[in-house]
């Protein structure tokens, strides 16, 4: 019993160690995928000790950073496009981009009951405001515009639109009621199986092209640990499961 005490007792002092001297790692993460993030990063630093530094914002802007020689060393991006780009430009690992969730688009309200089950109040409510994220570098933006267009609304709605930078300031300016709906990432209003607050119809997928969200390995993280780490552990079935969580396909 003492042989085996202290064998445990070694195991535990050698994990420990391997924990506390985790390596670190700067990811850059699409806006709408902030929250899932920080939860599977809080679980990621619990079970590898490696901790990841999150950045959340557009990923059009973080194209334009990471080109510009900006830190990270791991891209989660809103869309396939920018990854691929990065890499064509020599920017990502080749052969470690992979889609690591797929997004869906809905259409919100703080407002319990507002938004029906077909999306109809875009035609007939009194709204003001229509929040869209920047379709020129949000691919939440870009989903939302298309959207509007296969619904033939583009034009009547507008006038209402209102353009956050990314697809997070367009959540808070629903969320606050500064705008009455929003075009909004499921994940920043879905929780196991249903909305949050409020009210909102998701987008069908026929209305915009699928939004495939890529990880990639950037070349400045390439002889990181940690960065490959962290791009393994976005494959396992714990950290799958939390992001089905947020409403994503995965």
């Amino acid at each position: 019993m003492k042989q085996l005490a202290t064998s445990l007792a070694m195991i535990a002092m050698i994990s420990f160690a391997g924990a506390a001297h985790g390596g670190e790692v700067q990811v850059a993460v699409a806006a709408n995928f902030a929250a899932p993030m920080q939860q599977l990063a809080a679980d990621f630093a619990r079970e590898t000790g490696h901790k990841a530094v999150l950045a959340s914002g557009a990923t059009g802007k973080f194209y334009a950073q990471i080109r510009n020689g900006a830190p990270f060393e791991v891209l989660l991006s809103a869309d396939d496009d920018t990854p691929a780009k990065l890499e064509a430009e020599g920017q990502v690992v080749k052969g470690s981009r992979f889609t690591y969730a797929v997004g869906r688009l809905v259409l919100w309200s703080n407002k319990a009951g507002y938004v029906d089950a077909t999306g109809n109040v875009l035609k007939t409510g009194t709204y003001q405001h229509l929040a869209i994220a920047n379709p020129k570098t949000a691919p939440y933006g870009a989903a939302a515009v298309a959207a509007l267009d296969r619904l033939g609304l583009r034009a009547s709605v507008q006038s209402r639109i209102v353009q956050g930078e990314n697809i997070a300031q367009a959540w808070q300016f629903a969320s606050t009621g500064n705008a009455e709906l929003g075009f909004v990432a499921q994940s920043q209003v879905w929780r196991d199986g249903s909305f949050t607050s409020g009210s909102g119809w998701i987008v069908p997928a026929n209305l915009h092209d699928p939004i495939r969200q890529d990880a990639a390995l950037l070349t400045r993280g390439s002889n990181n640990p940690a960065a490959q780490a962290l791009l393994h552990y976005l494959k396992t079935d714990k950290a799958k499961a939390v992001i089905r969580s947020f409403g994503y396909e995965v």
